[in-house]
């Protein structure tokens, strides 16, 4: 019996089960209670993991299960046709669980996985990401997995990227096939510029890559792979760049699939005008906490003056890769010297330039999945676009404050330190699927945090953790706007320059990502959502006996949970207690 065969049996007697109780319900006068499923949840859920383990290979892979090394999703028509037939059969199973049967424990990882799906049927069947959308593909069509993470020996990473060129070869008509024309000028951009990186990647990086390899079999097949790929990806390229000529402007959601992407992808179940209301008040706060740190570091100073000012006093070491590496040893003790949350673990974070394809954001960082061991993270950080001005190139670097914020963001205590806990979580689920607002709310919510702890403490030092927060503020005002508000690229460029005072670099490139990540509002959506939690679980009463809550306190628990969606952590950290909204 096939996986999708046993998937819909199991579904059908889930069903079947639920709709018994209901009939009986109809026929006596006391409520029955409702039958439990037919297996226990775990064991459902272990069948979800492999069928989504199977349906996304290259996510598989990452997360440290490298038998399914060198593999892609198959992307063809019937292939996303079968896998939302899949995901639905999926939903169904695991919607027949109810809260009368599960521990607490096991409705967070009920309410997880079901998230998991709904956000991939989302950007599939709501959204067509896979016919509108060449960043849909992107990050899986990465090669940095086999390239640069230091798994098993190089020649098992060799044999790997074979594989994987092959995959290439085989998806790149497929992905050509599945995108509708005429394309957005900006999905246009950054699909020229990602699958041609791809291509410029697997040429001049990648034997370099691999030289300490001795093998000159595995060698000479290497070099016979490289030239397919590259062509196949480079030919995706040209057709996609050969769609300028015809290019249009953004393609929004809507509201509806906009409140769509927000329950399914987040369960946040408000309407997108209350959270841009959340979204512009918190933009106020931040510009008039920005109007006082000026007024102390730049007296008299227009605004946009004092952050231009802050920008431009660069780190003493020219290179920000150097200049991040010296930041990371002096924040990483600034965390033991304050003591507001624990570090599991002696694991650091290297830093690198990133590599060609994947330079649409100034820096990001690769991490180790959950079953690899001793695997180091990558902190990368983009160089600017050679083809723009010579001083926009210079702008774009950041100042010494801003890539501090950036430091604290992606490593500690951000995104790295996240992963050394997600990784150690209890569930397998909390482990494997980190939702957009959980993780990149909290690497945002750090940001504020350290400075409220104290780091640095100097004025220019806050308006580089401010001019960061209002960058993530016109993400979420220019998420709305172009999806539902029908803002123009120009308007939302606007917003950076005007209101987060971003250099001209970094403002048309946010205002880019707009188009094509309109999820990109999680930034700021999921930092509110976690001060909110943050100051309803610290005033929620304590048991008799027990010691008052701290900061600590609350760190860890969060991030115990592995990446849930916000409001499935609120529910299981405050219970009774959650009496109020997520934002």
């Amino acid at each position: 019996m096939s996986r999708a065969s046993r998937l819909a049996l199991v579904g059908r007697m889930a069903f079947g089960l639920a709709a018994a109780s209901l009939l009986l319900v109809g026929c006596v006068r006391k409520p029955v209670p409702p039958v439990a499923p037919a297996v226990s949840l775990a064991k459902a859920t272990e069948t979800v993991i492999a069928a989504y383990y199977k349906a996304n290979p290259t996510f598989a892979a990452n997360a440290g299960l490298h038998e399914f090394d060198g593999q892609l999703p198959d992307w063809s028509a019937a292939g996303l046709q079968a896998g939302m037939v899949e995901l639905e059969q999926q939903r169904a199973m695991l919607a027949a669980y109810t809260d009368a049967h599960l521990s607490a424990a096991e409705r967070v990882d009920r309410d997880h996985l079901l998230t998991v799906i709904d956000r991939e049927l989302f950007w599939q069947k709501i959204a067509e990401a896979p016919q509108t959308n060449p960043s849909y593909y992107l990050d899986t069509l990465s090669p940095s997995l086999y390239v640069a993470r230091p798994y098993g020996t190089p020649e098992q990473r060799l044999r790997a990227f074979i594989a994987y060129t092959k995959s290439v070869v085989r998806a790149a008509p497929q992905i050509q096939a599945n995108l509708r024309t005429p394309m957005p000028a900006t999905f246009v951009k950054v699909g020229a510029d990602g699958f041609g990186g791809l291509a410029d990647f697997y040429r001049k990086d990648v034997p370099l890559a691999f030289t300490g390899v001795g093998d000159a079999a595995l060698q000479a097949e290497l070099q016979a792979a490289i030239g397919p790929a590259a062509d196949a990806m480079q030919k995706l390229a040209d057709w996609v760049k050969a769609q300028e000529q015809t290019a249009t402007g953004p393609l929004p959601l809507g509201t509806e699939r906009y409140n769509q992407m927000l329950q399914m992808t987040e369960r946040v179940n408000l309407p997108v005008g209350e959270v841009e209301r959340v979204g512009k008040a918190d933009l106020e706060r931040n510009l008039k906490a920005l109007a006082a740190a000026c007024a102390e570091f730049a007296p008299n100073a227009a605004l946009a003056e004092c952050a231009r000012r802050v920008r431009d006093r660069k780190p003493a070491m020219a290179n920000p890769v150097e200049a991040a590496r010296a930041q990371l040893k002096m924040l990483r003790q600034f965390l033991v010297d304050k003591d507001v949350v624990t570090i599991p673990g002696t694991e650091q974070a290297l830093v690198n330039e990133s590599p060609p394809f994947n330079r649409q954001n100034f820096a990001y960082i690769d991490p180790p999945g959950p079953f690899e061991k001793n695997m180091p993270s990558v902190y990368y950080i983009s160089p600017p676009d050679p083809t723009w001005p010579a001083q926009v190139q210079r702008d774009y670097l950041p100042g010494e404050y801003l890539l501090l914020a950036t430091s604290v963001h992606e490593v500690w205590p951000g995104h790295f330190l996240h992963v050394l806990h997600a990784n150690r979580a209890q569930s397998t689920v909390g482990r494997l699927f980190v939702g957009y607002a959980y993780a990149e709310g909290w690497a945002h919510y750090t940001e504020e945090m350290m400075w409220e702890q104290g780091l640095v403490g100097t004025p220019d030092a806050h308006i580089g953790q401010l001019l960061q927060a209002l960058m993530r503020n016109c993400r979420l005002l220019s998420s709305i706007g172009l999806h539902t508000q029908g803002w123009k690229v120009e308007d939302s460029q606007r917003c950076f320059s005007e209101q987060a005072y971003a250099d001209e670099g970094s403002a048309r490139q946010q205002a880019a990502r707009g188009t094509y990540d309109p999820a990109y509002l999680n930034y700021t959506l999921g930092k509110l959502m976690i001060m909110k939690l943050r100051q309803d679980w610290l005033a929620a009463p304590v048991a008799a006996g027990r010691p008052p809550r701290t900061l600590k306190d609350f760190h860890d628990q969060f991030l115990s949970y592995g990446g849930p969606p916000i409001p499935v952590v609120r529910k299981a950290m405050l219970g009774d207690a959650d009496n109020g909204p997520v934002l």
